[in-house]
């Protein structure tokens, strides 16, 4: 039976919850030994997990951006070394890898082809929407934190034939949606104390922030700060008005199909944060830059909007996944060179 290792990014929440899903489909084809790095994630995986490992996590701060000093002092280089010298990639047929750094490199350094399946492969994909400064650090990082022989993208809409629309979870998908009037808040990058202090100024909101700082729930003013919690916070975006989030992928993505009013702020030091507001803007999804004061006026004209930006995301993972598996299993792994671009997929 084919044997497939499935690399997962574990800093935050998206790769997780996609993992979700993407692994089910695969068992239906292969055997499967999943693998996931990082520190910064909060969600249980249903399923085995075969290697777990520091890998190579951004740190994320408390006002509004990567701690870029924290991820430095963290990152155990020696150990990500080891890592990718000990990973067996070569007893698998195939690696798929959803931006996970250890197994990219072991693939690289073995000469094993790597398939990315990822957002990050998209974003960076020729006649993507771009932000108006170019961080080339950031992008530096985005094109070389976990190379591929052969990329596949998910992105908010399907630009090209090898960039597809989001894997939205059963989970959602199964959801009762309505509007009971209060707004879903996911800031990770800013503490409670930032939170409750620019968002109460909106006294007539009730807001739900979902928070990475308090283990505690507590309710001042007008602000409920909940501890993270998966099933709770979705079921809060269920019941919301709208969704106030960092520019990430996976909850922006969940927040348009669940047809909320969406307001993002990409997060400092974070390149693809920036790269996912240009896409989200030019959908005509609101984008601010901080929670400063400056913006209120922005904030206060999204409340009062009634604007929902339409998108249409089917339940395609499974044919997705065995597009990639069955053209990559057939292909001769010869002809394959890294080279981070889309042209070998």
């Amino acid at each position: 039976m084919t044997k497939i290792l499935y690399a997962v990014q574990g800093t935050g929440n998206g790769h997780l919850s996609r993992a979700m899903e993407v692994v089910p489909c695969l068992e239906k084809i292969a055997e499967v030994d999943v693998l996931v790095s990082g520190i910064q994630g909060d969600l249980e995986l249903p399923f085995p997990i075969a290697y777990k490992l520091r890998g190579l996590s951004f740190i994320f701060g408390k006002s509004g951006g990567v701690n870029l000093w924290k991820t430095l002092v963290k990152a155990n280089l020696r150990k990500l070394a080891k890592s990718i010298n000990l990973l067996p990639v070569e007893k698998y047929d195939l690696v798929i890898n959803d931006f996970e750094p250890v197994s990219a490199w072991a693939c690289y350094l073995k000469n094993k082809p790597c398939i990315a399946l990822s957002h990050q492969a998209a974003v960076l994909s020729p006649g993507m929407p771009m932000p108006e400064h170019t961080d080339m650090i950031g992008k530096l990082v985005l094109n070389n934190y976990a190379p591929a022989s052969a990329r596949y993208g998910f992105h908010f809409q399907s630009y090209q034939d090898n960039i597809f629309t989001p894997v939205i979870r059963k989970k959602i998908r199964e959801l009762e949606i309505r509007d009971r009037g209060y707004y879903t808040v996911y800031l990770p990058s800013y503490d409670d104390e930032r939170l409750i202090s620019r968002l109460s100024v909106f006294k007539d909101v009730e807001w739900e922030v979902f928070s990475k700082h308090n283990r505690k729930p507590a309710n001042i003013k007008n602000v409920r700060i909940r501890p993270i919690d998966g099933n709770k916070f979705i079921e809060s975006m269920a019941g919301a008005s709208g969704v106030l989030c960092g520019a990430g992928f996976e909850t922006p993505a969940e927040a348009l199909f669940m047809k909320k009013k969406l307001l993002v702020i990409p997060m400092k030091n974070q390149y693809e944060q920036h790269l996912n507001a240009a896409a989200l803007k030019a959908m005509g999804v609101p984008v601010i830059k901080s929670l400063k004061p400056k913006h209120e006026l922005l904030i206060s004209g999204w409340l009062e909007s009634k604007g929902i930006v339409p998108v249409d995301y089917k339940d395609n993972t499974q044919s997705i996944i065995n597009r990639v598996v069955e053209r990559h299993l057939a292909a001769d792994p010869g002809d394959w060179s890294i080279d981070n671009q889309f042209k070998n997929a």
